[in-house]
């Protein structure tokens, strides 16, 4: 029998100290505030059928929310990832632009980043995205005027689950870790704010059940940002 999933999920926090309130908050974007996942999943499909290589979309997608490089390490090996990984970059993201009349931010995201940049937070996105990619999240969330920086895959050496896209982060925000809270949806979103550490409330919007964020060190779970806002108050984020 499968149990429904409340409207909002909350685990129990992993460090015994008191923590610090949150003065800045850290935006995973792919599977956190836009509804772009499943884009990913099928561009990377295309791309690998289109080189001749068999990758199962759900192994696809238990990798998505790594950078393309450690990605395509994850599905094909280091060999093979070397000797047709740019090629493989290039389809994919032909493959997910001609999808993007289909990006559309989570309910309520842009309001939650609003909310929180009003409430004197300061707000970081921090995603994997190429360029042209970021171009299109930014047109559909639309909330560029609000936040304290952006920081993507041209900005750091080693993508996630490194922690170097977390730092990045941390140094736009200009806040210490203790007093910082990385939002994601993926179990690399988690392992990267750990490594960095930065505390980290996770989503189901992604895909990945609550057991795995759990495990992976998420000290708070709901089912997407429309619930994060709507129980706001009572998170983390707001202390």
């Amino acid at each position: 029998m499968v149990l429904p999933i409340p409207a909002r999920r909350t685990e129990k926090l992993h460090r015994p100290e008191e923590p610090a309130i949150a003065t800045a908050v850290l935006f995973d974007v792919d599977g956190t505030l836009v509804d772009s996942n499943y884009l990913h999943v099928h561009a990377w499909r295309r791309a690998f059928h289109e080189l001749g290589r068999n990758v199962d979309s759900w192994r696809v997608h238990r990798a998505i929310g790594k950078g393309s490089g450690k990605l395509l390490s994850t599905l094909l090996g280091d060999e093979d990832a070397d000797r047709i990984g740019d090629r493989a970059k290039e389809l994919h993201s032909r493959f997910y632009l001609e999808s993007a009349e289909l990006l559309r931010p989570f309910d309520r995201a842009p309001d939650l980043v609003r909310e929180l940049a009003g409430r004197g937070l300061r707000v970081v996105l921090a995603t994997s995205a190429a360029p042209d990619e970021l171009k299109e999240l930014r047109r559909v969330l639309d909330v560029d005027d609000v936040v304290t920086g952006i920081v993507s895959g041209d900005d750091v050496d080693a993508t996630k689950p490194d922690p170097e896209p977390v730092i990045a982060a941390l140094e736009k925000a200009g806040t210490a870790p203790e007093e910082t809270i990385f939002v994601g949806d993926a179990v690399w979103d988690v392992h990267a704010a750990e490594k960095a550490g930065v505390r980290t409330v996770s989503v189901l919007s992604g895909g990945i059940g609550p057991g795995e964020l759990s495990d992976a060190g998420a000290v708070a779970i709901y089912d997407d940002v429309a619930a994060l806002l709507a129980g706001l108050d009572d998170s983390v984020l707001i202390g």
